[in-house]
């Protein structure tokens, strides 16, 4: 199949399109994704977050572009914003950090660490559960779903508005 043809599928929620997608760009994300350090989440939820905008954001693919160009370009875009998120919680690099001054980044760090935590304690009870399966126990949308019986879409979401009020809370800290 073409790449118009393909974009034109997946635009149209074609099933058997993006099943395709999955199948043969799965392995390719999860090397990108890889590259990069994360101390929170795994390659393998930005692999899934990347394939859910996909599906989420359909309409908006170019069949003119590459699919495999759209699709990298979204799962580097997911990784960075992330990346970038995190080291506004998190804002430590060990490798240069003296001997002597590793016990007060240490002090920083787990006060960070703390106001993190005591923003995820100001969600909801629903969203703190899934956030916290998701973050923090690398559990994926299909693992809580089945635990809670909430669609993946509804963990999704929940998982966006948590992510969305922690990164007010931190760039208002």
């Amino acid at each position: 199949m073409d790449n118009r043809k393909f974009i034109l599928s997946l635009k149209k929620g074609n099933e058997a399109s993006f099943k395709e997608a999955y199948v043969n760009y799965y392995d390719k994300l999860i090397n990108i994704a890889r590259r990069f350090n994360f101390t929170v989440l795994a390659p393998q939820d930005f692999v899934q977050e990347t394939f859910l905008r996909v599906y989420n954001k359909r309409e908006l693919l170019n069949e003119d572009v590459l699919f495999d160009k759209q699709l990298f370009t979204i799962c580097k875009n997911i990784i960075i914003n992330h990346v970038n998120r995190e080291n506004k919680i998190i804002q430590l690099d060990s490798s240069h950090v003296e001997a002597e001054e590793e016990d007060a980044e240490t002090g920083i760090f787990e006060e960070r660490q703390e106001k993190f935590y005591g923003f995820i304690n100001l969600l909801p009870e629903q969203q703190q559960k899934i956030y916290t399966l998701h973050k923090l126990e690398n559990l994926s949308y299909k693992e809580i779903a089945a635990m809670t019986e909430l669609s993946e879409k509804t963990i999704a979401n929940h998982i966006y508005l948590a992510s969305k009020f922690i990164r007010k809370k931190i760039e208002n800290h």
